[in-house]
C-alpha cells in the first residue's frame, strides 16, 4: 500500500512516521520549503520526500493520501486526486486506526483552544496518561507511533473534520458555530455548519456529545439529522454516518455568577462548563470507585480556580503608563472579536485586520462604537475595514506592519485604556501565522 502525504509540517511528518511503522510505502510532498528539522526526521526514518513541487506520477499512484488541512480542494493536485477517486484523509483519521486511546474531541468556531487546554490540564492533574494533539500540541500520529496514550484531547478544525470518515469521538464537544472560513465553503454557511456537525459522526449512545444549547445552529442541526437531512460533503470528502450520542447540553442559564474561574468574559464561563462536562463524561468511562471519583471531583474544582489560560487568547501582556495591552491574536473571526470586546471594561483601542475570510463586520459594529476609543487597521489591504468602521466617527489609523500598528496605538491610548489585538482575520497577509502576529505584538508592546 502506498501512502502519499501532502504537506510536511508537524502533522504530515508524524503521519509519515506512523505510516512507515505500519508497513506503508510512504512518500511526502510539499509545494513549499520543508523546515530543516522535519527534513532531518524524514531522512533519519528513511522516508522519501520532495519540496517545491508535486510530482504527479508519485502522487497519483497513491492508494491513500493524507493532506494537510490547510490545502484546499481547489489545489490542482487535490483536484486530480478527487477526479481519480483516491481516498483523501485527515491525519487524525489515519492515526486513529492504530491508536488504543479514547478521545475527547473539541471543535467550534471559537473557544476550541481554551477548552481543549483546560480539559488537558484537568486530565494531567488527574494523573491520566493523556496526549494533547490536533490543532494544538504534538502530532497525534507521531504520538500514536512513539508512545500511544490511554486518552487524547484533540482540538479539531472543520478542515480536519471534512476528511474524517470512520473516526469516532468517545466524547465530542461543539462549542458554537459562527461564520468562519466561508471562503473554503463556497461562501455558504450551511456547508460550514455541516462540517462542524461531523464531530458527532459514528457516535453511539455510549458516547457523549457536549454542546452549547444556546447556539443559533446546533439544536436545529441535530433535529434536521433526526429528520433525515443528508449534508453535502466537500469535494475531497464523502458522506459520514451521523451519530446517535448521549446529549449533554449546557446553557448560559447554568452560569454561576459566583464562579472562581480566573479567565474573564461570559464566553470563558461557557468554555469552563464545556470542559467540566467533557471530563466528567470521560470520568464515567474510567470505572472508578466512589472514593476515586470524589478525589477527581476535588481536583477538578481546584483546576477551575487555577487554570492559567492560553497564550494569544485574551492574554494580558503588560500594563504601562496606565494602558493595558492584551494579545488576542487567536481571534481570527468576527465572533471571537465580539466576545473579546464584550469582556472589555475599559475604553479600548482595537486592532483589526489581516486576511479576510468573508467577514461581515456589521456583527460587531455596534459593539465597536460602544466599547472603542479608536480603531487601528493592520493588513495589506484595509479597504473593507475602512468601509465598515470609518463612519463611526472614531479615530482610525491605516497600518501595514506591527511596528506601525503599535506606534498608532501608543498615540491613541490614554491612561485607563486597553489596547486589544483581536484581528477578526487570518494572519497570513503579513505574518507567518497567528503565533507570529501575537509574538510581534507582545515584543513591541513591552519595548
Amino acid at each position: 500500500m502506498k501512502l502519499v502525504i501532502l504537506g510536511a509540517g508537524e502533522s504530515g511528518v508524524g503521519t509519515a512516521i506512523l505510516g512507515k511503522q505500519q508497513g506503508y510505502d510512504v512518500f511526502v510532498s510539499d509545494m513549499g520549503q520543508i523546515k530543516p528539522k522535519y527534513k532531518k526526521r524524514l531522512n533519519d526514518e528513511g522516508i522519501r520526500w520532495e519540496e517545491g513541487q508535486h510530482t504527479e506520477a508519485e502522487i497519483l499512484s497513491a492508494d491513500e493520501v493524507v493532506k494537510s488541512p490547510g490545502i484546499p480542494d481547489t489545489a490542482p493536485m487535490v483536484e486530480a486526486l478527487i477526479a481519480k477517486g483516491t481516498p483523501i484523509l485527515a491525519e487524525l483519521e489515519f492515526a486513529k486506526r492504530y491508536s488504543k486511546g479514547k478521545t475527547i474531541c473539541i471543535t467550534g468556531s471559537n473557544g476550541k483552544t481554551t477548552t481543549t487546554s483546560l480539559i488537558y490540564y484537568i486530565m494531567k492533574k488527574w494523573g491520566i496518561d493523556v496526549g494533547l494533539a490536533g490543532n494544538i500540541g504534538r502530532s497525534y500520529a507521531l504520538q500514536v507511533a512513539t508512545q500511544d496514550h490511554d486518552w487524547y484531547v484533540l482540538e479539531i478544525s472543520s478542515f480536519q473534520l471534512d476528511n474524517m470518515f470512520d473516526f469516532r469521538a468517545d466524547v465530542a464537544v461543539l462549542m458554537n458555530i459562527t461564520p468562519d472560513h466561508l471562503d473554503r465553503y463556497e461562501f455558504e454557511m450551511q456547508n460550514y455548519v455541516d462540517s462542524k456537525m461531523r464531530i458527532i459522526q459514528n457516535q453511539t449512545p455510549k458516547d457523549t456529545f457536549v454542546y452549547w444549547s444556546d447556539d443559533e445552529y446546533i439544536d436545529k442541526e441535530l433535529q434536521k439529522r433526526l429528520d433525515g437531512y443528508a449534508p453535502k460533503p466537500t469535494p475531497s470528502s464523502r458522506m459520514a454516518v451521523m451519530g446517535n450520542p448521549t446529549l449533554e447540553p449546557f446553557s448560559d442559564k447554568d452560569i454561576d455568577p459566583n464562579s472562581d474561574f480566573p479567565l474573564p468574559g461570559r464566553h470563558n464561563q461557557r468554555n469552563m462548563m464545556a470542559a467540566r462536562a467533557a471530563v466528567r463524561a470521560a470520568m464515567a468511562k474510567m470505572e472508578l470507585t466512589a472514593a476515586e471519583q470524589e478525589k477527581k471531583e476535588a481536583i477538578l474544582a481546584q483546576c477551575l480556580k487555577d487554570f492559567p489560560g492560553v497564550e494569544h487568547r485574551l492574554e494580558k501582556v503588560i500594563e504601562k503608563d496606565g494602558v493595558l495591552w492584551i494579545n488576542d491574536s487567536k481571534a481570527t473571526n468576527v465572533d471571537a472579536c465580539h466576545v473579546a470586546l464584550e469582556a472589555m471594561s475599559r475604553p479600548t483601542v482595537l486592532i483589526v485586520g489581516g486576511k479576510d475570510k468573508g467577514n461581515d463586520y456589521n456583527d460587531i459594529k455596534a459593539l465597536v462604537k460602544e466599547k472603542c476609543s479608536a480603531v487601528v487597521y493592520m493588513g495589506v489591504d484595509n479597504t473593507k475595514l475602512h468601509a465598515a468602521f470609518d463612519d463611526l466617527g472614531l479615530p482610525v489609523a491605516d497600518t501595514h506592519s506591527m511596528k506601525n500598528c503599535v506606534e498608532a496605538c501608543r498615540r491613541f491610548a490614554k491612561p485607563g485604556d486597553v489596547v486589544l489585538l483581536s484581528p477578526c482575520c487570518a494572519s497570513f497577509d503579513l505574518f507567518k501565522n497567528m503565533e507570529d502576529r501575537g509574538e510581534q505584538f507582545k515584543a513591541l508592546a513591552k519595548e
